[in-house]
């Protein structure tokens, strides 16, 4: 009898592993799925900003230093690419700090496209301004969701037994997205 019993455990605990970590894969590969939804995001944006630099240099007289610096922001911007499956805080943070770098850049033209009323009245300007403020959205959109799955997977790795699981297969916490330095004041806008 007493050999059933620990037969019986054992399948028990081996059942129980084999649960927790396909449970670990499952909600990994969710963060990994909003990870991708997060680079879509970005790469959306991303393509649109040729156009809407093409369209502002072809109606204003306008700044070159500013439609360089967004330029070479989306460049740097684009330049870092993270797998999935290497999110660690210091490659998100490096990402985020170009993105960052992309968002003052693009700030900045829309700004100074206030001085072109011309600009302001096409309706290729207009429909790409209303592209690229959707694009935030979205980038924000995905974000949230990204977070909220990396929480999820995070909670789920840590928690006891499963952390053991987690530990011997090598599943380590995913960073979150964080808000920008800087971010908690509103910026001022003077005309």
């Amino acid at each position: 009898m007493k050999k059933y019993a620990i037969w019986i455990v054992l399948g028990v605990l081996v059942l129980w592993g084999i649960s927790a970590y396909n449970g670990l894969i499952t909600s990994r590969e969710e963060v990994n799925s909003y990870w991708s939804n997060v680079e879509n995001a970005y790469q959306r944006r991303a393509d649109l900003i040729p156009n809407l630099v093409n369209t502002v240099k072809g109606v204003a007289d306008f700044e070159k230093s500013t439609l360089t610096d967004v330029t070479q922001a989306r460049a740097n911007a684009t330049g870092i690419k993270i797998e999935a499956n290497d999110l660690t805080p210091e490659k998100m943070q490096q990402f985020q700090q170009a993105q960052a770098q992309l968002s003052g850049a693009l700030s900045r033209l829309l700004v100074s496209v206030e001085k072109y009323p011309d600009l302001k009245a096409t309706q290729n300007f207009s429909a790409l301004q209303a592209q690229l403020e959707g694009t935030e959205n979205r980038i924000n959109e995905a974000r949230r969701q990204f977070n909220e799955a990396a929480k999820s997977y995070n909670v789920g790795r840590a928690r006891f037994p499963r952390v053991i699981i987690a530990n011997m297969m090598g599943f380590k916490d995913r960073p979150y997205f964080e808000a920008d330095k800087g971010s908690e004041k509103a910026p001022e806008v003077k005309f």
